[in-house]
């Protein structure tokens, strides 16, 4: 027995914290979990624990990511407290499927062929369908073992468990002896092979052939020559990776990223440009101007980019060269007027202007005045040429 350690698992507890247990039940269960990590070979590459607690609602206590030393799950399993109403098997299954066995929660890829293993406590008789998600799981590749005590329903705990049966369903009488149960799951998982016992000299992965064992190396890494250590690979290397823009490695594997102005697909491999000019998105003042996935800014009419290229001014549109007037340009707000000199007229054009053709009017008196000008004048004339004759 002490020589025999238990094969790699990633292994998931359920465990039943109904009305129906009693609080001294209870922690005799958390015991039992305890007694169960002491016989488990614990640790990051060996087998990992997770603990859940259901009742009406599920929680997932810790995940399989969470600790890799026996001390650490036994100190969190003894802060463990019931939730007391309910017995939704179902659900807890299809949690531990949804939440639990995924990769970003600890559990190991499929590659790596560490079993998947749920086992169930519980007292009472499901109160949702437990027969599909239990199928469901199975199918997936989840073993499935599960205990009884006291008033559990027999026929309930066949229905969810693996075959055989007679490996995968277990009963106590009560919760005081559920202890006993340790040794026969230490007995099960027991693998007396060289990966399991420790007696091989791979660095990252045994896998067992026959009576002898090969080594392999986790996703990104490869097997080196002599067949036991492994070197990273570059996964971000042309031709290994399948991002559309940036590759990014990662711990022997890679995520994907896109250039500035780019989106990640849902795919998580390929690029969507960017609208960069949507609201919110970028600090112009007055007007973007988008441009294959990044953007510029300008201007109204009558305003000018400054020089942070961003923010606008206002144009003296009556500067020289702004205009197109031949005289006066008159500003008014963003626009201008063209206006002529004294003496000029505009244009038809709005632009041009050409000298005023000016008429005099003669008053009746002023034409008075000019007349008897004009007689003094014939008079004067007339005398001058009288005495120029004399």
């Amino acid at each position: 027995d002490v020589a025999c350690k238990n094969r790699p698992l990633d292994l998931v507890f359920i465990i039943d914290s109904s009305r129906s247990v009693r609080p001294e039940e209870f922690e005799k269960v958390k015991i039992f979990l305890s007694k169960m990590i002491d016989t488990l070979d614990v640790g990051e590459r060996t087998t990992r624990v997770a603990v859940m607690n259901y009742a009406s609602t599920v929680k997932v206590e810790f995940p399989l990511r969470t600790y890799f030393d026996k001390a650490s799950m036994k100190e969190a399993i003894s802060h463990i407290e019931p939730l007391s109403a309910g017995t939704m098997t179902g659900l807890a299954i299809q949690t531990a499927m949804d939440e639990v066995f995924t990769e970003e929660m600890g559990t190991r890829p499929a590659t790596f062929n560490i079993p998947k293993v749920v086992i169930v406590v519980t007292d009472g008789r499901p109160q949702d369908q437990v027969q599909d998600v239990a199928a469901s799981a199975r199918t997936a590749g989840i073993e499935i073992y599960a205990v009884g005590v006291d008033r559990a329903d027999m026929q309930s705990l066949r229905i969810m468990a693996s075959e055989p049966l007679d490996e995968h369903v277990f009963y106590v009488e009560t919760y005081g002896v559920i202890e006993k149960l340790t040794s026969k799951f230490r007995e099960t998982f027991c693998a007396a092979t060289a990966c399991a016992l420790g007696t091989h000299d791979c660095e990252q992965v045994c896998v067992s052939n026959g009576g002898s064992y090969l080594c392999d190396c986790y996703e990104g890494y490869t097997l080196n020559p002599d067949k036991r250590t492994c070197s990273a690979v570059d996964v971000c290397a042309p031709g290994r990776h399948e991002c559309d823009q940036i590759c990014v490695s990662n711990n022997g594997s890679y995520v994907c990223e896109c250039y500035e102005g780019y989106t990640l697909n849902p795919d998580k491999k390929t690029c969507s440009a960017t609208d960069m000019c949507a609201p919110g998105r970028h600090d112009c003042a007055q007007v973007c101007l988008s441009n294959d996935g990044s953007y510029s800014c300008g201007c109204f009419e009558g305003y000018t980019l400054n020089p942070d290229k961003k923010t606008c001014s206002t144009v003296d549109m009556c500067a020289p060269g702004r205009h197109d007037c031949e005289q006066v340009c008159v500003r008014d707000d963003l626009f201008y007027t063209c206006d002529c000199y004294q003496g000029y007229t505009l244009n038809p054009d709005k632009k041009t202007c050409s000298r005023a053709i000016t008429s005099t009017l003669v008053t009746t008196e002023e034409s008075c005045k000019c007349e008897a000008i004009a007689a003094l004048q014939d008079s004067v004339t007339s005398r001058l040429e009288a005495l120029s004759t004399k």
